[in-house]
């Protein structure tokens, strides 16, 4: 059985109390960070060692947006920021429609050469001056733009056998504080973020993405809950109004925006409760001992059923094979072109912490 709990591990190989702890039951992934990863013979070593310890084995995710959210760096190509791609499109819409599926292809086909099931990807946010955590991150600042970039982008990671996920739910580009450091809170009605925000989520609702992560933003006027634990925004909009029927995950319930309501066991309660089928603990092996133990004995079957389709599907190429494909060579050249345009700001590659 696959358990609603995705935690990190310490390094570039599994410590023993990595491979005792990945084994509990409880347990459904495994996120990697940049700590994690060394080149992709150590990657694909280290996702066949968590993969051996489960049957079925449990789902392996990374953050590899492209831009300054990009974990696998040293024997990758360095992907553009999906702004980049969006101020290509706001040029050419051909040329960035098949921009944000050609990198979503690439992305996808390194990822799985590798042994990682699936980035935490695409972002839905707007992109606005508002939020400078999710900037250049987001696409664009039109939510039309956005859907379609990425429509592309997932029917490219479909393609590819790897599920999408997109982030963060309900909209997290029109607040200022960066949610790793505080609690964002948002004041505006529901009748702007439904025409603006949502439409994105409802777009990619309707063409089949596999996840959707959610938001640690309040939105006072809607609900008095953070959305990660909210009842109405998850169980009520998501799933009954958006008609959403896939995995639901947490952001990381170790942001400081997510400790308001208590210790790690109640923020896990809470956000279960809410809806959620996938807790993101990161950076906090206490933490998520902490939650382990809470929900000793509890079983979580529709969390079982919607991890399943978060594993890769179908066989993949090698790396070395992948890079002899003319579609690896022809959007490596199209990323670098992208580079060499003064007109198209491709942010800094700074990883965020």
């Amino acid at each position: 059985m696959l358990g609603p709990l995705m935690i990190d591990i310490g390094g570039a190989d599994l410590s023993a109390e990595d491979r005792d702890l990945l084994r509990h039951p409880l347990i459904g992934g495994v996120i990697l960070f940049a700590r994690n990863y060394v080149d992709p013979a150590q990657a694909s070593a280290l996702t066949a060692a968590i993969r051996a310890l489960r049957d079925p084995p449990l789902v392996i995710g990374v953050d590899q947006e492209g831009g300054r959210v990009q974990r696998f760096r040293r024997g990758f190509t360095l992907l553009p920021p999906p702004g980049a791609v969006g101020d290509l499109y706001a040029r050419d819409q051909r040329a960035g429609l098949a921009l944000a599926a050609d990198c979503a292809w690439l992305m996808a086909r390194e990822l799985r050469a590798v042994g990682v099931d699936f980035s935490f990807a695409p972002v839905l946010d707007l992109r606005t001056r508002i939020s400078s955590v999710i900037g250049d991150r987001a696409f664009h600042a039109k939510p039309q733009v956005v859907a379609r970039l990425a429509q592309a982008y997932c029917a490219s990671l479909r393609e590819c056998g790897m599920a999408g996920v997109g982030k963060h739910f309900p909209g997290h580009g029109s607040v200022a504080a960066d949610s790793h450091h505080e609690l964002p809170v948002d004041k505006r009605e529901f009748t702007d973020i439904e025409q603006h925000d949502l439409l994105p989520f409802r777009v990619l609702i309707a063409a089949g993405i596999e996840a959707i992560m959610t938001a640690h933003v309040l939105y006072p006027g809607i609900d008095d809950e953070v959305v990660g634990y909210s009842r109405h925004w998850i169980s009520g909009i998501l799933r009954s109004t958006l008609g959403f029927d896939g995995a639901i995950v947490s952001d990381d319930l170790s942001m400081a925006a997510a400790d308001g309501v208590g210790g790690y066991a109640v923020r896990a309660a809470r956000a279960l409760a809410a809806g959620c089928d996938l807790l993101l603990i990161c950076n906090n092996r206490a933490g998520a001992l902490e939650v382990l133990d809470s929900l000793r004995g509890e079983s979580f079957p529709r969390t079982q059923v919607r991890l399943m389709r978060m594993h890769a599907r179908g066989s993949s190429p090698g790396l070395m094979e992948v890079r002899g494909q003319a579609r690896w060579r022809e959007t490596v050249a199209r990323i670098a072109a992208l580079a060499d345009a003064p007109e198209l700001d491709l942010g800094d590659r700074d990883e965020l912490a």
